[in-house]
């Protein structure tokens, strides 16, 4: 099962690389302030960020699908989810960014909850999942479309939570779909409702996290997606697919995901690095040690 999380690590670097190029175009892109508007999704498929974004996504995914296929539910939403420990890296990295005593600490956190998710977890169990479950998962979409014309109405901040939240739980339905399917070969796809649902979970992932970036911080919009998308998937493998740990190694798989999931909710900053501007020194962007500075204004 080890190459399966080498697999889904992979993916989170790609994940990472396509949530920095989305925010950019989203960030292009003036908010009507109108509730949901699906000529977004349309808006934002003509630039080409975007587009790269798009496709670095389905890589993420295609990771997330075969990792899957070896790799409990709780396991591969928590490594897709850090990929913000990544993108800090290639802050500090490439960009120059300088990395607070606590970030560094947030980071180590998230590779050691990983390593200790690794260890603690069971290879996947071979269970698809009830009729019942794959009709409701189908069902959770229509559901998540009227939350989000809610949560697109609500002000300001509150409006950026909701849907980020939302669009974690869209993430999360969408990798959950895929773990169910009994396959991938036309006989065993035709009248899976799982099938029908990843799509239509997919698009309501990109309105959702895409208007919340337009509307508030990165943070508010990266901290709901994470959470949606790793405790939601989680509990659904756990308790209705059979996923388990290794016998008296379930406390440590609880430290672990803890333990790299809020390493994750603190490295929520580093998710946009659009509101990095030319500075004077060299044309480094602009020090992000200060968590109020205000955000730079992103061109088209």
């Amino acid at each position: 099962m080890w190459w399966g999380l080498l697999v889904v690590l992979v993916g989170s670097v790609c994940a990472g690389c396509a949530a920095v190029l989305q925010a950019l175009a989203a960030r292009s892109i003036p908010d009507t302030g109108r509730g949901l508007r699906p000529g977004l999704v349309i808006d934002l498929f003509r630039q080409w960020r975007f587009i790269a974004g798009i496709g670095l996504d389905l890589c993420s995914f295609a990771a997330a699908t075969v990792a899957l296929r070896v790799l409990p539910v709780f396991l591969v939403q928590a490594v897709v989810a850090a990929n913000l420990a990544v993108t800090a890296l290639v802050a500090w990295r490439i960009l120059g960014t300088r990395l607070r005593r606590t970030e560094i600490g947030a980071v180590v956190g998230v590779c050691l909850g990983l390593a200790a998710l690794g260890l603690s977890a069971a290879p996947q169990s071979p269970d698809r999942g009830t009729s019942a479950l794959h009709f409701g998962l189908l069902g959770a979409v229509g559901a998540l479309v009227l939350l989000g014309v809610g949560a697109a109405r609500l002000p300001g901040r509150y409006s950026a939570l909701g849907l980020g939240l939302l669009a974690g739980f869209a993430f999360g339905l969408v990798n959950l779909c895929s773990r169910v399917l009994p396959g991938f070969t036309p006989a065993l796809l035709v009248g899976q409702p799982t099938l029908w649902a990843m799509p239509a979970a997919g698009l309501c992932a990109l309105l959702f996290l895409n208007t919340a970036l337009q509307r508030e911080s990165v943070v508010a919009a990266s901290a709901g997606t994470i959470l949606g998308q790793t405790i939601f998937p989680a509990v659904v493998g756990l308790v209705a697919l059979g996923d388990h740990t290794r016998p008296g190694l379930g406390p440590l798989a609880l430290a672990g995901f803890a333990v790299a999931i809020g390493g994750t909710l603190f490295l929520t900053r580093y998710g946009d690095l659009a509101e990095d501007n030319a500075g004077p020194a060299g044309g480094r962007g602009e020090d992000l040690t200060d968590p109020d500075a205000p955000s730079a204004a992103v061109s088209s």
